[in-house]
This record gives structure tokens, C-alpha cells and sequence, in this order.
């Protein structure tokens, strides 16, 4: 499959690079990397996302490349480009309303993941390994397989990239060939230390009084193996902050010795988005299915509208949990 996304490449002129809604880590990170790439060999490249980059990935940006998507002046570019990238996700419904434009295009489409995922015939060719900790981490094969250097702005990408998807190289699947590899990016000028401070070390006032109410109000059940917290809108409002400021939350629940699985419940404008988390063998993504979510055996996520067969949030809360019993061990 490389091979033939790297022929796909070198016959076209025009790519868009896109990822999911509210990008983290591993998806502004490939996609800087792969647009660096394309425009080393000459291609024209835009980097479309529905959502804005969060504060903590913008070192990346220095340039500004990526454009937040805007039906009128991304519309024509999404119909009439020879090639469009999906990067880390293989669901068009996490492109939200650029999947519209995105399925009518002319373009070949390209997928480059790694969660499992129901629509991975969705696309014209798709480089999906669900055992690889971070979809930047496909990306480094990719282009080490195209001869092309990686530069010291790639580098540095990509080892955001696998850093924040590998939780600092502490989730499952994180191993030797994952350390040999970032091992290669930091010969080629990524700065681990710098990296890590720009990513975690930028913490505003109000994201700290959001974990203070957030920690504040966890709840354990089922014997301590289950955790879970809410966080509402009035929250991120009095706080000054937003949903991109609760990234990291899920590791002080599981750092709980006794807890099993952890569940975070936040409230957005359009519904409420559920975080799974579980330790071991517990495949919470099958957890996640059941509310029409999925992701990673350790890592998932589901969203639901309020209106779509639940009246409240505490209704969601409830119907999660209750589910969650049976997949404790």
C-alpha cells in the first residue's frame, strides 16, 4: 500500500490534508509533517480543519498553514483537488460537515490511521495499523520508504506526534520499534526537551482551576474499579477555558491503583462527548461502540446528542455506567 500512495504522490499536483474534530497530538503532528513533505517535492498543499489547533500544538504552526474550514472558501478546493489526506481517523463523520464535500470529490482519498474503525472502505487507499501506537508513527514509515529526508521540522512533528499518542511513551503498544524511531527523529534535530515543555508545560490559570472542579467532583463505583467526572459548559465559561483544556484529564483517574476503567462526561453545545480509558485487557472500545463511539482497546471515545433518545446528561451518565459493569474484571 505505500508503494501505492507514494505513485499516487508523484503523479498528482494538488493535496489536501485533513484530520478529526478537535485535533490533538498525533493529528496536528502527521499533518505537518506530511504537508513539510509534499511541499519538499513540489506539490501544492493545504492543511483544512474543522477545528481550530489548540494552543499547545501551534509551536508547530510557526508558519500558520492551517486553515479553519469554511464551507464557502474550502468547498470548491475540497471538490476539485487531485488527492485528500485523512489523517488519523478513518470515520468521515469525525470531519463533521467537510465530509460532505469531502465523499463528492473528484480527489483520491487517502487514509492514514491507526484506530479501528468501521469505514475503512471508505476510501481509495488506506494505510491502517491498528497496532501502531500513533498514526505519525505510520507516517515515519511512509516517508523513510520514499527516500525523502526527514528535516529537522519533520522530525519534530512526527516526535510530537508519537509522544502525545504514546502518553510519553507509557500506553500499551509503545516499544522498541517506537523508540528506535524516535531515536532516528532526534538525530534529526527534534528536541525532546523543548517538545515535551511546549506540549505540557503551558498550563493556563484557568486550566488548572477546570482540573480543581473537575477532580473535585470524580465519583468511584463498582468497588472502586470505576471512575468517572463530569465537566459542563458553565464550567469552561467561568473557568475561561475549553473542551482542548481538559486533554490529560483521564491520567489522574487511572493513576488510581484499584480503578479498572475511567469515564469522562463533558457537555458541548452540540451534546456530550464520553472519554473511555481502561487498563490491562479491558477493551473499552467496545464499550465505546455501544454508544456508536469507538478507538483503541485502552482508549476511546463516543459522542451523543442530547436529543437523539436521551433527555439529560444524567441520563447518558447512567445508561454509560450501567454498561460499564460488565467489562470490569
Amino acid at each position: 500500500m505505500i508503494e501505492n500512495i507514494l505513485k499516487l504522490i508523484k503523479n498528482s499536483e494538488n493535496f489536501v490534508i485533513t484530520s478529526h474534530v478537535n485535533p490533538d497530538g498525533d493529528s496536528i503532528g502527521s499533518e505537518i509533517a506530511l504537508y513539510l513533505y509534499l511541499k519538499k517535492s513540489g506539490k501544492n498543499v493545504k492543511i483544512i480543519n474543522y477545528s481550530e489547533t489548540p494552543d499547545n500544538y501551534k509551536f508547530l504552526d510557526k508558519n500558520k498553514i492551517i486553515e479553519k474550514y469554511n464551507e464557502e472558501v474550502h468547498k470548491n478546493i475540497l471538490l476539485n483537488t487531485d488527492v485528500i489526506f485523512i489523517l488519523d481517523t478513518n470515520e468521515y463523520s469525525r470531519l463533521r460537515t467537510m465530509s460532505d464535500f469531502i465523499e463528492k470529490s473528484q480527489a483520491k482519498k487517502v487514509c492514514i490511521d491507526h484506530h479501528l474503525g468501521n469505514e475503512k472502505n471508505g476510501f481509495d487507499y488506506s494505510l491502517i495499523d491498528t497496532e501502531s501506537p500513533a498514526t505519525g508513527e505510520i507516517l515515519f514509515h511512509l516517508l523513510k520508504e520514499s527516500n525523502g529526508s526527514i528535516d529537522s521540522q519533520i522530525a519534530e512533528a512526527l516526535y510530537t506526534a508519537i509522544m502525545t499518542d504514546t502518553g510519553s511513551f507509557r500506553f500499551p503498544r509503545t516499544d522498541s520499534e517506537t523508540h528506535n524511531i524516535t531515536a532516528q527523529l532526534i538525530n534529526s534535530g527534534a528536541d525532546p526537551v523543548k517538545i515535551y515543555s511546549e506540549v505540557y508545560d503551558k498550563a493556563t490559570e484557568g486550566r488548572l482551576k477546570l482540573l480543581s472542579r473537575f477532580l473535585s467532583n470524580v465519583e468511584l463505583a463498582y468497588e472502586n474499579k470505576l471512575i468517572y467526572g463530569t465537566i459542563l459548559i458553565k464550567d469552561f465559561e467561568e473557568t475561561s477555558t475549553n473542551v482542548f483544556d481538559t486533554e490529560g484529564f483521564s491520567h489522574y483517574l487511572m493513576s488510581i491503583d484499584t480503578v479498572q476503567i475511567s469515564l469522562i462526561f463533558t457537555e458541548t453545545q452540540r451534546g456530550i462527548k464520553i472519554s473511555f480509558r481502561s487498563k490491562n485487557d479491558i477493551f473499552v472500545n467496545e464499550l465505546a461502540k455501544e454508544f456508536g463511539g469507538g478507538g483503541h482497546k485502552n482508549a476511546a471515545g463516543a459522542f451523543l446528542v442530547i436529543d437523539s433518545g436521551y433527555g439529560s446528561i444524567d441520563d447518558i451518565k447512567k445508561e454509560v455506567i450501567l454498561k460499564s459493569k460488565k467489562y470490569i474484571l
